[in-house]
């Protein structure tokens, strides 16, 4: 009978204990600037990617990219609704049409996670035509490195067009 009411008063605080507040959000895990030789490595595709559609580019887009993946995006309306699209690499480049607007895409903190040939960068985004920021949100990359040469499988990322400020 002891042994049962000491195991009661021991347990008796654990709901209390598992009653926490929420875990703040971890800081990203490399902050700028890049002194790691493999995290700047691993960026540079990503770079180039938003180069080639700051030039309008979908061929330089496609350089980056591993045929097999894709992108796909989960859209907040202002609406509120969601819809969430992939395409294929081809498919994404084939949408990026020459025009006048002048097209940049800004990360900020991306946290880079490498384990021998695979990658993972995640940071938050703000896409801008014309230097007005038009939607933002959260890009994730996944990446493989090949003969020495990181290239991107995937970008999923999410896009609204509320809280946007140039970063």
């Amino acid at each position: 009978m002891k042994l049962v009411v000491a195991a009661a008063l021991l347990l008796a605080p654990l709901p209390a204990l598992a009653q926490t507040t929420p875990t703040p959000k971890l800081p990203p895990a490399n902050p700028l600037p890049y002194e790691d030789a493999e995290a700047a490595a691993v960026l540079a595709p990503i770079n180039a990617m938003f180069a080639g559609l700051a030039a309008h580019d979908g061929a330089a887009i496609l350089a980056q990219t591993r045929p097999e993946g894709g992108a796909t995006v989960a859209v907040e309306k202002p609406d509120g609704s969601r819809v969430i699209r992939h395409l294929s690499w081809a498919d994404f480049a084939g949408g990026i049409k020459p025009g006048p607007e002048k097209l940049e895409e800004r990360i900020s903190t991306p946290a880079i996670e490498v384990d021998g040939d695979i990658a993972m960068v995640w940071a938050p985004y703000v896409f801008l035509i014309d230097g007005k920021a038009h939607h933002c949100g959260i890009n994730h990359f996944d990446l493989l490195r090949e003969n020495g040469s990181w290239k991107v499988l995937n970008v999923t990322w999410s896009q609204r067009t509320t809280g946007c400020t140039a970063q």
